[in-house]
């Protein structure tokens, strides 16, 4: 099989959403609380269904178990990514995630949580939480619990075109006006820090996480150090934004065409503005603004040729 699978996106409604998934991608969400476009999911909490080709029908989490070779026999039980699209119209959640070895213990999942996030639109003074400022549990316990979150939270302003990576046991939070693409491990796992004292749409106070928060936090708080290599090729401009153990990042620009041979298991591709075509031994493929699609493992030789935006990512 040489073609694309392109991916039904599955959408979440949160307190914090808003409508952008709508003014911004053309989506047709659910509601004006819209938060979360799953485009490219395996997750039980929300499997991304197949809409072309001999497997339309079909959840990728299924196909994963039943075609390992689109996925070059991947070594993994369970599909190992996510691509999210998140409109923040108000602020999330203060939160952490474990990493792989305390969420198998604890919570008896495959995955963790690293994430990245690649901004695509922010207001002007839109702002993220990304680390603190405690230099140990005890101190992180104890400003919590005095409500200090001005002193304990780093804040960071955020415009257009930035680019965030998140690693297990990071404190963070998306703030409200921010428009982000987020590559992560494929978990659901977060433990919550702060919530503003808000209420949920039954006006009740969402639950809180603060031992199981600090159990998994990182002392002091470290900014990781990004090496981002940049290619110029004939049709496009490639940017690899982050590479670590669970995944790799590239930013594409294209402008003209561009040709590739699959090198890796598979790759997977959020189209965030333009338009134009894919081909491959299997015919053309129109590929616009809001499609999620993965190249597979078996796909040979690919050709993109157009105008546009994407975010690729690989295991």
């Amino acid at each position: 099989m040489s073609e694309p699978l392109f991916l039904k996106t599955v959408f979440k409604e949160r307190i914090w959403g808003g409508n952008k998934l709508f003014t911004e991608f053309g989506y047709n969400i659910p509601t004006d609380t819209t938060g979360e476009c799953w485009g490219i999911s395996a997750h039980t909490n929300g499997p991304s269904e197949i809409v072309n080709g001999p497997l339309k029908g079909k959840y990728l989490d299924e196909v994963w178990k039943t075609n390992p070779e689109l996925f070059g026999h991947f070594p993994s039980k369970e599909f190992p990514l996510l691509t999210k699209i998140l409109d923040a119209r108000t602020e999330l959640s203060v939160q952490v995630h474990p990493d792989d070895r305390y969420a198998q213990k604890v919570e008896k999942v495959p995955y963790g949580k690293s994430e990245c996030w690649y901004v695509i639109k922010a207001e002007p003074g839109a702002e993220i939480v990304y680390g603190h400022h405690a230099q140990s549990p005890e101190e992180f316990r104890e400003m919590s619990n005095a409500g200090g979150w001005d002193k304990l939270l780093r804040k960071l302003k955020v415009k257009s075109g930035d680019f965030f990576y998140v690693p297990s046991g990071t404190i963070h939070a998306i703030g409200g006006g921010i428009l982000i693409l987020e590559t992560q491990q494929s978990s659901d796992i977060t433990y919550r820090v702060y919530d503003y004292d808000r209420k949920d749409l039954n006006g009740l106070s969402r639950d809180l996480h603060i031992e199981s928060s600090i159990s998994v936090t990182t002392f002091p708080h470290l900014d990781p150090v990004l090496v981002q290599k940049r290619k110029e090729l004939q049709g496009a401009v490639l940017t690899e934004l982050v590479s670590e153990k669970n995944f790799t990042v590239y930013d594409v620009l294209l402008d003209g065409k561009f040709s590739k041979s699959q090198e890796f298991p598979f790759l997977l591709v959020s189209i965030l503005d333009g338009e134009g075509q894919l081909t491959t031994n299997e015919g053309n493929f129109l590929i616009k603004k809001g499609d999620h699609f993965i190249l597979p493992a078996t796909i040979g030789t690919y050709t993109f040729d157009g105008r546009l935006h994407a975010i690729a990512s690989r295991p």
